[in-house]
């Protein structure tokens, strides 16, 4: 594998409320064989944290709504530690190297060399690799299991206790159909592909919590 190859699995988020700039970037990332996510502000980016794959963020610091510092600050509250790139125009320089201070890797200055980017974006990944797939994972695990409603946390805890649905049912007093049906909405909102694999992030989650 080349040694700027992307690390596997490992997604850049890309945030940005302009369209041009967002398409333009998201070409030149897939192009450059990153795979790429792309959001129209960071409040559709939160909105997406459930279903969010590790990796790092691309965002511009100034944007309607949320700006990048915001949405890093919301990240912390979250314990979700993407490394993260700012973008920022001519004048909000300021705002980058406070980003900087906050705990970004980076800022790129509009208008930039493409090269100037991937190169960034390649350190950010590499970063990532080394500070911990499995810790970011974790947190994102966690934040699913935020998704999650009381009833259906019950059926999750169930779950990994080991008990089949009958017993569920029996102890939380409901149908064991209501009970797979709780169920099946657990392993959406955890995308979880298989009962072990669901069993596996909720340790994981618990892990993290103890430590």
């Amino acid at each position: 594998m080349p040694t700027n190859a992307p690390p596997s699995r490992a997604v850049v988020h890309l945030i940005d409320d302009d369209d041009a700039v967002r398409k333009s970037l998201a070409f030149l990332l897939a192009t450059s064989g990153f795979a790429v996510r792309a959001y129209a502000s960071a409040v559709v980016f939160l909105d997406a944290l459930n279903s969010l794959q590790p990796g790092c963020i691309i965002t511009d610091v100034r944007m309607p709504g949320m700006d990048g510092l915001a949405l890093q600050r919301r990240l912390k509250e979250l314990k979700i530690n993407l490394p993260m790139i700012i973008i920022t125009g001519h004048g909000d320089v300021p705002l980058a190297v406070e980003a900087m201070k906050a705990g970004a890797i980076d800022f790129i200055e509009k208008p930039f060399d493409d090269e100037l980017l991937l190169a960034a974006l390649r350190i950010a990944l590499d970063q990532f690799g080394k500070t911990g797939l499995r810790e970011n994972e974790a947190a994102l695990v966690k934040t699913r299991l935020q998704s999650l409603s009381p009833r259906e946390r019950e059926v999750l805890d169930g779950l990994v206790a080991g008990h089949p649905n009958k017993t569920i049912a029996y102890d939380l007093g409901l149908s064991p159909r209501t009970v797979e049906v709780h169920r099946a909405n657990v392993m959406i909102k955890m995308q979880a592909a298989s009962l072990s694999e669901l069993v596996r992030m909720a340790l994981t989650a618990q892990v993290l919590a103890a430590s």
